[in-house]
């Protein structure tokens, strides 16, 4: 086997990919020849890092040197000062801003505190291996607890592991499964079926896919042990279409996987046989409902279906289905060759083990960040996250996607966990975070998120297709300043009926960022429909720009960029706009160097 002196790791995440980190790899390739240390220095593309706000990231070891925000003009340097003269380059380094004004260098990936609180258990070979071959997973202990209970352990066995461990589902309903598991195992058919769903359509999301890219093999050896507990031999992976990365790279691992026999006819000589296929889903959100998902992998329209029968009974073409998400089974392995008492070592009593979520928004560090359960929402906001940039005011925090509910700075020292989120109103769902701060309208985010269940609904069920296209138009009416205190009534009303009465979950679910907002952010609601303002100044048919006369300079700048000439004033005197004419398309306000624009 080759022995390199040094390895260079590059992110092949889509985040990094964006940002041009395989014109990095391709340029510190051909450094590397230049300088004749190909042979010596290796370069392995792996996931995503996590760090995803300072991408591309490259890190080298032995050093563990963790340089971020990489291009190929700071390529040469890296490679003449640190690979070839053993001096590392400070000014390339990873630099960890506080919420003070304050930054310090990070010589390697232990001493950033974007990492000190995470655990990485579903992501602890993301970032370290090159997903592409299978030869690194396997130097992981990869498939090693497919061979365990293959030979070591009966159907039953597993399950009763996956019930000790209580693994409940990451998807965001969060059902024990083991138990989910013990459904489909006892029913008699001639064909079963595993699904992994990976169609994460949360706006924010990128948990499954950066699992997927990152550490593909995973998830197949969960579908195969899976497959092995209740009789199935042939499985699924409903991946998004608009993941050609983790496209890719699936492809690649079944058929590595395949060609070791570690997929396919008689497993590990245990007369075991197991399958799986890609099936890419077409980008409607309903299908992350597990109904509507096989509806779409048996080649129709994606619309979610009355239960029962439950999929573990009546599943994928009439036969028993297990569906898991991509986070549930990369839990799986580890799970098998660790123990359930391992795995409820850490998180809470009722939600062990960890949990991934997509922390984006108004935060300083957006990236994947994988937690045990009962962190609160304090320790990953602003322990990891850092808190908001620019010295803005924490407002409030979306968890669980559109699904989800909104929380505020009351709520920031609850326990992340299945129950707790429930009991302020939001819920865990997938894994999305969305932070907001003070220059966020919570009208309008409620809107924003009806607008993409309005835009996503199947239109299967009358309460779902009706009523929040309903909702949508009073708060468009809000937002625009045309709102009534009846309105209010009307928005909880409507909420709470199609909560209680929508097909599927994701109907069920739909109202939850009203009902939130309207329960912690009331006041803003009032302020729309009777004093016609936008508290947060972000409503557009709310707001009004006006000159300060003793701050203007008369520089003309304003005039100038106004595409409507609504700005009048000669040089060196004050300006004025002209309400009826302006569009309050804010130029005015971004272009003003005085603070003489005022928008109110």
């Amino acid at each position: 086997m080759k022995i390199f002196r040094s390895h260079v790791l590059i992110c092949g995440g889509t985040g990094c990919t964006s940002n041009k980190s395989r014109e990095v790899k391709n340029r510190l390739e051909e450094k590397l020849k230049e300088v004749k240390l190909d042979k010596e220095v290796q370069v392995v593309v792996t996931g995503c890092f996590g760090l995803c706000e300072v991408g591309p990231i490259m890190i080298v070891y032995p050093e563990g040197s963790f340089y971020s925000r990489m291009s190929v003009d700071k390529v040469d340097e890296i490679v003449e000062e640190h690979l070839l003269k053993g001096r590392i380059v400070e000014k390339y380094l990873f630099k960890e801003k506080a919420q003070v004004e304050h930054a310090e260098d990070h010589k390697s990936l232990k001493d950033i505190q974007f990492y000190s609180k995470q655990k990485r258990v579903v992501l602890r070979n993301c970032g370290l291996i090159n997903p592409e071959d299978i030869n690194e997973y396997i130097a992981r202990d990869g498939y090693m607890a497919l061979g365990k209970v293959l030979t070591e352990m009966t159907p039953q066995d597993v399950i009763q592991v996956m019930k000790d461990s209580n693994l409940r589902g990451r998807g965001g309903a969060g059902f024990p499964v083991g138990l989910k598991w013990s459904f489909a195992a006892p029913n008699k058919a001639d064909q079963k079926y595993i699904i992994c769903n990976a169609d994460e359509g949360d706006p924010g999301a990128f948990m499954d896919r950066s699992v997927l890219e990152g550490d593909p093999h995973a998830v197949l050896e969960a579908m195969a042990i899976a497959g092995y507990a209740i009789g199935a031999t042939k499985g699924f992976i409903y991946v998004r279409a608009e993941y050609p990365i983790a496209v890719h790279r699936l492809q690649i691992a079944i058929k590595q996987a395949r060609d070791l026999g570690l997929l396919g006819k008689n497993i590990f000589n245990s007369g075991f046989d197991f399958d799986i296929e890609t099936r890419l889903g077409a980008g409607a959100f309903v299908c992350g409902e597990e109904t509507a998902l096989m509806q779409s992998i048996e080649g129709n329209r994606g619309m979610a279906r009355v239960k029962p029968p439950f999929p573990a009974n009546k599943g994928l073409w009439g036969k028993p289905t297990v569906i898991n998400n991509v986070e549930t089974l990369a839990n799986i392995p580890q799970i098998i060759l660790k123990g359930p008492e391992w795995f409820k070592s850490f998180g809470t009593e009722k939600s062990p083990g960890t949990k991934i979520f997509a922390l984006g928004g108004k935060v300083l560090n957006t990236g994947l960040v994988e937690v045990p359960m009962g962190t609160t929402l304090r320790e990953v906001i602003y322990d990891i996250g850092g808190g908001c940039p620019g010295g803005k005011k924490f407002k409030a925090v979306q968890t669980g996607g559109p699904s989800g509910g909104c929380l505020t700075a009351d709520h920031l020292d609850t326990p992340i966990d299945y129950e707790n989120l429930a009991a302020v109103g939001s819920m865990m769902g997938s894994g999305g975070m969305i932070v907001m701060d003070e220059d966020n309208c919570m009208v309008d985010i409620a809107r924003f998120f009806l607008d993409f269940i309005v835009d996503e609904s199947c239109g299967k069920c009358t309460p779902c297709r009706v009523g929040t296209k309903r909702m949508l138009t009073i708060l468009e009416r809000i937002t625009q300043g045309k709102g009534t205190l009846e309105d209010l009534d009307e928005l909880e009303s409507l909420a709470n009926s199609i909560k209680n009465s929508s097909l599927c979950g994701l109907g069920q679910t739909a109202p939850n960022p009203v009902l939130a907002t309207l329960r912690y952010f009331k006041d803003e609601y009032v302020a729309h429909v009777v004093d016609k303002k936008c508290p947060a100044k972000n409503c557009k048919a709310l707001i009004t720009y006006e000159i300060d006369k003793d701050k203007c300079t008369g520089c003309t700048l304003c005039a100038r960029k106004c595409p409507v000439g609504c700005i009048s004033g000669t040089v060196k005197n004050p300006h004025e706009i002209d309400q009826e004419k302006c569009i309050k398309c804010g130029n005015c306000y971004s272009v003003c160097r005085f603070g003489a624009v005022q928008k109110n």
